[in-house]
């Protein structure tokens, strides 16, 4: 509404009693000292997508940590046009990190074959993007810790909280049985997992990743495989990709 902003102002702060302290300095301050003393001198793998979350994660680690992390890029074949090599640049060059690339399009499409319904293709991506991290992990010899980009609404709609709500979607990086054993391990590592997509941005700007990264149009995990209505196949996916680009740069040229 028009007064929306007012509203919601005079019920936090004038009614509630609230604080607007909210500082995204201080969240990275304190995400960074709460890593370092998680993780010693340990080594740490970090999921990258390409995408803000796991930009933001990575970002913080490698101010925590430096050296001690190593970052997965898998490209799963229904990334964005281009994104892939775009990724590859944004993350070695442009943040300084130690990254591993790993092309499985062909492990991906393989295995959406004839899959419609979309929440299976979700579960298919996810399952898959697991084992073909777990084994690029493998490559890279003994490692302590996993990070994601987990946001707190993949947390929320992965689970039915407190009463009988239902799931509305699930997210391979909450409710994988490999995730859950490393968090009740006390091995993975989540900074996000409190925030919303707003604020993560917001700590992006001020860990100084790309604009580009930060401003970024929201895209789901399982990425081209959910927008494609039907069975997901390599002429679908190179139509959606171009697709794509001419829609994020119509909204870039508004």
């Amino acid at each position: 509404t028009p007064l929306g902003q007012d509203i919601l102002n005079n019920f936090l702060f004038k009614a509630c009693g609230c604080k607007a302290d909210w500082i995204p300095g201080n969240v990275v301050h304190d995400s960074i000292k709460n890593i370092r003393e998680q993780v010693g001198d340990g080594k740490v793998i970090c999921a990258l997508s390409g995408g803000v979350d796991s930009a933001v994660t990575a970002g913080l680690l490698h101010q925590a940590i430096g050296d001690q992390l190593t970052c997965i890029f898998v490209n799963n074949g229904l990334l964005r046009l281009e994104e892939a090599e775009r990724g590859q640049a944004t993350f070695k060059r442009g943040l300084g990190l130690n990254l591993t690339y790993v092309d499985a399009t062909d492990r991906f499409l393989d295995k959406l074959e004839g899959v419609i319904d979309p929440e299976i293709k979700r579960k298919v991506i996810g399952e898959e993007f697991i084992r073909v991290f777990e084994d690029a992990a493998t490559g890279l010899g003994h490692t302590d810790f996993l990070a994601q980009g987990t946001l707190y609404p993949d947390v929320i709609e992965s689970v039915s909280v407190k009463g009988p709500s239902h799931v509305i979607k699930s997210h391979h990086n909450v409710r994988s049985p490999l995730i859950a054993a490393r968090r009740d391990a006390g091995r993975l590592i989540e900074p996000l997992a409190r925030l919303y997509k707003d604020e993560v941005r917001q700590l992006g700007r001020v860990l100084r990743v790309s604009p580009d990264v930060v401003n970024r149009h929201p895209f789901p995990g399982p990425g081209l495989g959910v927008r494609i209505l039907g069975e997901v196949t390599r002429e679908k996916c190179e139509i959606l990709r171009e697709a794509d680009a001419i829609y994020i740069e119509e909204l870039k040229n508004r």
